[in-house]
């Protein structure tokens, strides 16, 4: 999977590469050693959701390394409440490969999901951060439901330049250039074994739907396929002047035997 990322990047001529690394580490969670070993292939930006706090090794690392990011909607206590705050941010600003500022926010969805701050207010707070450092503005919306993540592309329209949605897995085919000049996609799609079921071994999660017992999830093999969007930025404006859904290696999903 690295190897097609690194020929993907030099294929579209990629300024900035986002990946949402959510679960990297066997299905749930990522490790600080995979999140290296994407940052070493060229990502510049790491993006995660509900599991980040999987693996208990993450957490020093999201305190040193502002290039991975959780949902910066995650609940804040309150400054004299002596409580801990979540380590990490959800906002980075950075510079792309030929020098243009670029941010990314990554917020996460309440609907069907556990209740955390809303994205929305989130999404305003992290604009205010933002300020004028940064034009081209790109936000992973991970999120359950599609309303939720469409209500997201519609608020943020004309204020940033992508909203990617991330969490359910199955790339949409609704790519789609908003009024106001952001890209939309209400899921990218999962990287990873598309003879599975959302990336897990079809059989095991198939005993779990039909028994209702806690089995124990496998990550499932075969059909690997690399997805996501390529979207075109104007660098003055932070518009979106373009968005194409990413399939690699193209073509229909059917098993390679069929």
């Amino acid at each position: 999977m690295v190897e097609r990322l690194a020929g993907l990047q030099r294929r579209t001529r990629a300024d900035f590469t986002v990946v949402n690394c959510e679960n990297a580490a066997g299905g749930r969670g990522v490790t600080p050693e995979i999140a290296d070993q994407l940052f070493a292939c060229g990502v510049d930006v790491l993006t995660t959701g509900n599991h980040v706090w999987a693996k208990q090794a993450i957490v020093d690392y999201l305190h040193k390394e502002p290039r991975l990011l959780r949902p910066d909607n995650f609940p804040t206590p309150p400054a004299n409440s002596g409580a801990f705050g979540p380590p990490g941010s959800g906002v980075f600003i950075g510079r792309s490969r030929r020098g243009v500022p670029v941010a990314v926010i990554n917020l996460q969805g309440r609907v069907f999901m556990q209740p955390i701050d809303c994205p929305f207010t989130g999404l305003e707070r992290a604009l205010e951060e933002i300020g004028d450092r940064a034009q081209v503005i790109l936000v992973d919306m991970h999120a359950e439901a599609t309303s939720e993540k469409l209500a997201m592309g519609w608020h943020a329209d004309g204020r940033v330049s992508a909203v990617l949605g991330t969490h359910t897995h199955v790339p949409t085919a609704d790519a789609r250039l908003l009024p106001g000049g952001t890209a939309y996609c209400t899921d990218v799609g999962m990287s990873g074994p598309y003879d599975s079921i959302i990336g897990t071994r079809p059989d095991l999660a198939l005993e779990r739907m039909l028994t209702a017992r806690p089995v124990r999830f496998q990550v499932g093999g075969g059909n690997v396929r690399l997805a996501g969007a390529l979207v075109e930025i104007d660098p003055e404006t932070g518009r979106a002047t373009g968005i194409e859904s990413i399939l690699d290696p193209p073509g229909p999903l059917h098993a390679p035997e069929l």
